[in-house]
């Protein structure tokens, strides 16, 4: 029996773990941060909360006796990322980063790439009115002392009620997103300018394809460097390396 430790969050994670789950010779683990409250759980068994750092993470991998590390966190949840590497690394455990592709600026496209959400914040001054915020709750209090500026505000879950957030509406909604329901909040509150993370994927890139239709502004907050180490791209690549794993181990 291989086991197989996911760090998961993302889509991508989840069907990892389901396709895994159908092989009779792999355990599945997917780790979630916690940091959502009705995550969408995957198959397989599954633990919630952070490791406590490299440490923890290095500890729970030897006490588990886990044989493989595949690291399908979301692109911006660069810590974890890093841990996973040291901690892999000093436990010799086989490790491989599943990362979907950015998405990639085409004709029409109106934006502002900035590296931060800090430097996003400082694009919008005197440059936008009206922002479809799409940077997730953790991110609201950059944007607090932009009062000039209405925000519509996505997030799966809301802010904590003592939490800094800018002036504007909050829209709590999970993705995927359809082309058309994006067309009409862009339309509906008159927005200027969407912020957004590059996180790749289909399940929220309607936002892009309609500000590029409604010729709105989108500042994009680029993704922070990656670790070094082995990685792919998508689901069917990171299975046949743990096709190849196995094999090995036979």
């Amino acid at each position: 029996m291989m086991r197989v430790l996911i760090l998961g969050g993302t889509g991508d994670a989840a069907e990892l773990a389901a396709r895994l789950a159908t092989i009779e010779s792999v355990e599945i683990i997917t780790s979630l941060a916690g940091r959502t409250r009705e995550p969408l759980l995957p198959l397989g068994d599954l633990r919630v909360g952070g490791f406590g750092g490299v440490a923890g993470l290095v500890s729970y991998l030897e006490v588990m006796q886990i044989d493989l590390l595949i690291d399908a966190t979301h692109p911006f949840a660069t810590q974890i990322s890093w841990n996973a590497v040291d901690a892999a690394t000093k436990v010799r455990v086989p490790h491989l980063m599943l990362i979907r592709p950015p998405w990639e600026k085409v004709n029409g496209d109106r934006w502002i790439e900035v590296d931060s959400v800090a430097a996003a914040a400082t694009v919008l001054q005197n440059q936008a009115q009206r922002v479809f915020l799409t940077v997730g709750r953790q991110e609201l209090a950059a944007f607090a002392h932009l009062k000039d500026i209405w925000f519509l505000m996505r997030m799966i879950d809301p802010p904590a009620p003592d939490a800094l957030v800018p002036p504007g509406m909050l829209l709590c909604d999970r993705g995927p997103f359809t082309l058309q329901n994006e067309r009409e909040i862009l339309i509906q509150h008159n927005i200027d300018t969407i912020v957004s993370k590059n996180s790749g994927g289909d399940a929220t890139y309607a936002k892009i394809i309609a500000a590029r239709e409604l010729d709105v502004k989108v500042v994009m907050v680029n993704r922070p460097p990656i670790p070094p180490g082995n990685y792919v791209t998508n689901v069917d690549d990171a299975l046949a390396w743990v096709f190849q794993k196995i094999n090995y181990s036979i």
